[in-house]
């Protein structure tokens, strides 16, 4: 593994052990009113609030922490579906006319993981608000992450119409599509965080 890619998963890793650490541990708590306002202009307010909820302790009122809680998770899932599709696309099982959509779906996810994990660094180099490069770092996050999407989408528009079985094929699209509403989610919440001449 590279020396930075090291770097960057451990810092994901305790990125994800300070939120564990600092969250209740009940699953009943209430998000916090933060968490559920920002949520409300995603796309899917219900998963945003169900994914982010557990670490709001840590999150606290700060929009540039709830972008970056969003990052992980979607980091995290899109790792998840990663790892599903080149499992899949190894398995002896998979038929010839199946294993091209299967490949062509690990290329797309491992650019998506990429992608995301690159946002998530650029992100963290962001600095303050009021900061001169500040709007440079956040655009740069706001292309790599629109990006992400584009790639979760291919992914999924390869097995529309696809030879792959159903079965095969709806357990894919499943984790695919998990990734690509918490992606979005991501996106939005990060356009929150972007001055205002720059948000869409």
């Amino acid at each position: 593994m590279e020396p930075s890619l090291r770097v960057l998963t451990l810092t994901l890793s305790l990125f994800f052990y300070l939120l564990s650490s600092t969250a209740s541990p009940s699953p009943s708590s209430a998000p916090s009113d933060f968490i559920k306002r920002s949520c409300g202009s995603t796309r899917y307010p219900t998963l945003c609030v169900q994914s982010l909820s557990p670490y709001a302790p840590a999150i606290r009122d700060n929009p540039k922490h709830l972008a970056q809680a969003a990052l992980a998770v979607s980091i995290k899932r899109a790792r998840s579906a990663h790892a599903f599709v080149t499992r899949l696309s190894r398995a002896k099982g998979v038929r010839s006319r199946e294993a091209g959509a299967v490949r062509d779906c690990v290329e797309n996810m491992s650019d998506t993981v990429d992608r995301l994990t690159s946002s998530y660094r650029e992100l963290g180099h962001a600095g303050r608000p009021e900061s001169a490069e500040f709007p440079w770092h956040i655009s740069n996050v706001q292309t790599w992450v629109s990006a992400a999407l584009t790639d979760e989408s291919t992914c999924m528009d390869g097995f529309d119409g696809s030879p792959v079985e159903g079965r095969l094929r709806n357990s894919v699209r499943a984790r695919i599509e998990n990734a690509m509403q918490v992606t979005s989610n991501a996106l939005a919440l990060i356009n929150h965080v972007a001055p205002k001449d720059m948000q869409p």
